[in-house]
């Protein structure tokens, strides 16, 4: 990690980490890191639109150091000091992990650094699952156990010994409960490879804050589904059922990882002022990462502006302070490459009870020193799908006049995205050959012009409206796929054509856009110390 900066260096850090490599081989190449320090870059400002020529040099700057680091194949670090007497502090304030042997399910990966924190302190379970029916086989080994999760390794293969994907514990086929049968525990990682292209399959279960000092970990795997194969007398693909007895239970003792854990309840609440409540709950510190859980709600103001299923795509972009030793780390939740907590939990149970949706971070100590007495939470903003209407009165004989005498203005703002209408005209929708024959239902307004977005579309529905009240529908044509290197979507050659609008159909008219996007708000003022402590017990 790195000292903590000024505004502008945060600006930095902001967009550096919005392209870094992927969580795994980042972990990697930190620990090689360990020691080296960072030197401030020249002043940027990543707010400007449309930059001078040193802005713009210095941008380019920054997109050559991106391609530096990709294609170096390796994540580096420059030198950073606040000033001549700030020591240079290392990427991770933490003990070296103990030089053990990793088993071969978990050696590629960072849940061998898991195995070797949790090991010597004997959170790791070993059930020996090995069942085998119809040549399907299931192996199960080395369960990494903590007080905030429980993390199942699954290898499954066919008769042939290829790797199959089969297990779908969100269906309810695997259970963690209590010694009643009661449900303990939430999935957080449904069935991710450990690897691309690896044998196995990790899951995540996150422990609710009432655990029992023994819990039950029970499968009831019958039905599989082994996916797609090419059936030749059919000549067709088809999915594949089998049904075995892959049935299992092992019990953990959980009183040491009880033991070897600090909670401590949390009672902080922030409301934006769009209408985003957050209720901290709870700081959960455990040898293997730190977890911070809290609950989500919407105003009803908010509510009605945003789409279905907000839930799932809302995100939160913060970053986190330890004063102790000038450590800063950004998370700008689920954007490409960006920076991810190590698990993560959704938990929508309650949403229809309650409105509230718990959400769950877990810090790796390799990017969060674990051990650190006071961490500070900064809410930098969050993204969330709204939906909004915005107006524009189109007047095409002043557009024409405004166009002649150089003083055409027609813009079009909302969420942020500007359109800039240059021109316009009647075209044929069915070619050139058709366009003689006069026939109106072939002709249609078409306005042209240049658009700078910054959002990311879920939703996007155009309509004009006439003064009598009519409508037409209205596309878009020439919205690009993806953003630039500074995040807008720029569409140089933008077309609307309003479909049916012909001269006939007056020279006035109101263009309507319903847009549907994920908003990004940072109009925000929220900073907590999360609890400290005074020991931890895995230290002693």
């Amino acid at each position: 990690m790195k000292p903590i900066p000024n505004d502008e260096d945060r600006l930095w850090e902001q967009h550096v980490f919005r392209e870094e490599p992927e969580p795994d081989f980042t972990l990697q190449v930190m620990k090689k890191l360990d020691g080296v320090s960072m030197e401030r870059e020249a002043e940027l400002n990543f707010s400007v639109r449309k930059p001078s020529n040193t802005h713009r040099i210095r941008r380019m700057g920054v997109t050559a150091a991106a391609v530096v680091i990709l294609a170096g194949g390796a994540w580096f670090a420059w030198d950073y000091k606040v000033g001549p007497e700030q020591p240079a502090v290392n990427a991770v304030n933490n003990p070296p992990l103990p030089n053990i042997p990793v088993p071969e399910e978990l050696k590629y990966s960072y849940l061998a650094d898991d195995y070797k924190r949790l090991k010597p302190l004997g959170l790791v379970v070993n059930p020996n699952i090995h069942i085998e029916d119809q040549g399907y086989t299931l192996k199960i080994e080395d369960v990494l156990v903590d007080r905030s999760q429980i993390v199942i390794t699954v290898q499954q293969n066919a008769p042939d010994g290829s790797t199959i994907y089969s297990v779908y514990p969100e269906m309810g086929r695997i259970h963690i409960t209590d010694g009643q049968g009661n449900s303990i525990a939430s999935l957080a990682s449904i069935g991710d490879p450990i690897q691309n292209g690896s044998v196995y399959q990790r899951f995540v279960y996150q422990l609710q804050d009432e655990i029992p000092d023994e819990v039950v970990v029970r499968g009831e795997l019958g039905h599989l589904n082994i996916g797609s194969y090419y059936n030749f007398e059919t000549k067709s693909y088809e999915d594949k059922d089998v049904t075995v007895d892959w049935s299992f239970h092992f019990n953990i003792d959980m009183t040491k990882a009880k033991s070897l854990a600090v909670e401590a309840p949390m009672n902080n609440t922030y409301m934006t002022p769009e209408g985003l409540k957050l209720d901290m709950t709870q700081l959960v510190r455990t040898p293997n990462g730190t977890r911070l859980d809290m609950n989500v709600s919407l105003s009803d103001q908010l509510r009605a502006k945003v789409g279905e299923d907000w839930e799932k795509q809302m995100e939160l972009l913060y970053h986190l302070e330890i004063p102790e030793t000038n450590e800063y780390r950004v998370f700008n939740g689920i954007r490409s490459n960006a920076r991810q907590a190590k698990f993560r939990l959704r938990d929508t149970s309650h949403l229809s009870l309650d409105g509230q949706m718990r959400l769950s971070e877990t810090w790796d100590p390799a990017i969060v020193t674990v051990n650190a007495k006071k961490i500070r939470f900064v809410l930098d903003g969050y993204t969330i799908p709204v939906r909004d209407e915005k107006t524009l009165e189109v007047d095409l004989e002043k557009m024409r006049e405004d166009a002649e005498s150089y003083t055409y203005v027609l813009q079009f703002e909302q969420f942020g995205d500007e359109i800039l209408f240059s021109d316009f005209n009647y075209k044929s929708l069915l070619g050139s050959n058709n366009a003689s024959n006069g026939d109106r239902e072939e002709y249609s307004l078409v306005l042209e012009g240049y658009g700078s977005f910054q959002n990311a579309y879920n939703g996007d529905h155009w309509v004009a409206v006439d003064q009598e009240g009519k409508e037409y529908p209205v596309e878009v044509i020439g919205f690009p796929d993806q953003p630039n290197t500074d995040g807008e979507y720029v569409a140089d050659n933008l077309k609307l054509i309003v479909r049916g609008y012909y001269k006939g159909s007056g020279t006035k008219f109101t263009l309507k856009r319903t847009a549907l996007v994920n908003g990004e708000y940072r109009d925000l003022n929220w900073k907590v110390d999360l609890p400290s402590f005074t020991s931890l017990p895995w230290q002693k």
